[in-house]
């Protein structure tokens, strides 16, 4: 098999495990079982580890001359700067805050309305959020496909195809853990592909910065962590998917100003460094 169908096929098997765990999983606990909402969250958070299931199913044929041991260390070979760190969480936590403040003023109402504790306790919630999609899913989508796809597609078009992909792996959710199944659904889906491939974008710019999956997970546990506690509705997911996209594209184009600074000041050191 191609290196292309077996980057295809490793998409594929992402999508047939989460759907079918879901499926499985979480609709033989619900309807037969009754489960409680604290163990729907558990096996939700299981099935959030598809990507990285099917990374060690398929392991052999995707990275046929490299041990996992020696892959894993790849993905986390990076420096861990506290810079990074900050500056990624302040923009995931500032697209949510920024959206819900906007939010507030539109429809008049406290911004403090838009939060709540909900069922859990914060540590419940911080545990739960940093053990679904954050460590499930970053082995698999940011770990073995991202580097795939830039090598195909270059790295803004990859970056993009990989958001989509990484989007419409939650369809499922989107039709049975959604409370907006009427018209409203239109605006929700646009929304999911619209921030999550702009996050996808964000994401592969700070690995592109220090190759570490640490910081993928990071900022994907930054944009989960909130939702456990936020209240909102349609009118959020429709600003959402203004600010996520002007957020991805300011920090792209001030990236590629720093690659071309970076350039312009390789060529004038070599220049220097010629011998008349």
């Amino acid at each position: 098999m191609g290196k292309m169908n077996i980057m295809w096929g490793y998409v594929i098997l992402s999508y047939g495990l989460f759907w079918g765990l879901v499926l499985a999983l979480c609709g033989t606990a619900s309807m037969v079982f009754h489960a409680s909402p604290l163990t729907m969250r558990i096996l939700s958070d299981i099935t959030a580890w598809s990507p990285t299931f099917a990374v060690i199913i398929l392991y052999r044929k995707l990275k046929p001359n490299t041990k996992f041991i020696d892959f894993l260390k790849n993905c986390f070979y990076g420096q861990l700067k506290i810079s990074l760190f900050l500056i990624s969480g302040l923009i995931m936590l500032g697209g949510t805050f920024s959206t819900v403040g906007i939010v507030s003023l539109l429809e008049g109402k406290p911004f403090k309305n838009y939060f709540s504790l909900g069922g859990y306790s914060f540590m419940v919630s911080f545990f739960l959020s940093l053990f679904s999609g954050p460590t499930g899913e970053e082995l698999g989508w940011r770990g073995y496909l991202r580097p795939e796809m830039n090598r195909k597609y270059g790295f803004l078009k990859g970056s993009i195809i990989q958001g989509i992909v990484w989007a419409f792996w939650h369809t499922l959710l989107w039709f049975i853990d959604s409370e907006f199944l009427d018209w409203r659904i239109i605006i929700y889906i646009l929304s999911n592909v619209i921030v999550i491939t702009s996050i996808a974008l964000i994401m592969n710019i700070f690995l592109e910065i220090e190759e570490n999956l640490l910081y993928s997970i990071w900022i994907h546990f930054c944009f989960n962590l909130p939702y456990s506690f936020l209240k909102v509705g349609i009118s959020y997911y429709a600003v959402m998917c203004i600010i996520f996209p002007i957020l991805a594209c300011a920090l792209y184009f001030y990236y590629q100003r720093i690659i071309i600074k970076k350039d312009e000041e390789k060529n004038n050191s070599n220049n220097e460094n010629v011998i008349v």
